[in-house]
């Protein structure tokens, strides 16, 4: 190619797609944390919130793929490659941009569900469900639905159990709270699991929201460049 300008873009192009490439491991490893993080309480919540991470994981993969077709279709100077790479980073930037507007539209009804799931959980109270309150309320230090008292009017045998006492007040021997009233507000966490949760799921869905629409729009840039490659490599060809 002697024109300075398409010869240019190609290096651009090349690399943009090298830093596209990182970006998609970068989104596989935001997903498989988010997805680490949701499935510790799997038990309490539906299968949309562990969805959008593993879209993301298989985005990730799926960006590192066309990155290096891209960086194939750069240097070999393709414009069959470089639309083709332009078609696949728009089908992307679609699919990354409904993961985000799902995890969205999802928050909204994110306590709702959450807080029903709990509850029904607690009601239940089967050998399951008190390994998932166990596991719940010991990692986020909460005791309860909405409170300790949800445990006294809810469960099956309306009594606290021993992960709803403070650490630091456990009797070892016992294995539960050492001399405390079966609410006491010295020695039960306090405050309800339904927040507790719903907290921990909105971080996981501003961390998607965030590198999902983030990177979809760094892609648009991609397919301009790959575009206009394409097209200057024709008019050169047709010379």
């Amino acid at each position: 190619m002697r024109s300075c300008g398409p010869s240019l873009i190609k290096y651009v192009l090349f690399a943009f797609n090298v830093l596209f490439a990182l970006s998609g491991l970068g989104i596989l490893i935001a997903g498989s944390v988010v997805l680490a993080d949701v499935n510790e309480f799997n038990h309490f919540v539906e299968g949309r919130v562990i969805a959008p991470p593993i879209v993301l994981i298989v985005t990730g993969l799926i960006i590192f793929l066309i990155a290096s077709l891209g960086c194939f279709g750069a240097i070999k100077e393709s414009p069959t490659l470089l639309l083709t790479y332009a078609v696949l980073l728009a089908v992307i930037f679609i699919i990354e941009l409904a993961v985000g507007i799902a995890a969205s539209v999802f928050k909204k009804d994110l306590e709702g569900m959450v807080k029903n799931s709990l509850q029904d959980s607690i009601k239940r109270s089967s050998s399951e469900d008190t390994m998932a309150w166990d596991n719940i309320q010991r990692k986020l230090m909460c005791c309860g639905v909405d409170t300790p008292a949800d445990w006294r009017t809810m469960s099956a045998n309306k009594t606290l159990p021993a992960s709803c006492c403070r650490p630091q007040y456990v009797d070892a021997t016992v294995g539960h709270c050492t001399e405390s009233p079966a609410l006491g507000r010295d020695k039960y966490f306090q405050e309800g699991c339904v927040g507790k949760l719903k907290d921990r799921i909105d971080k996981n869905a501003v961390i998607l929201i965030g590198v999902g629409i983030g990177i979809a729009f760094i892609q648009i840039l991609g397919i301009v460049l790959a575009c206009y490659l394409a097209t200057s490599i024709r008019h050169e060809r047709a010379k």
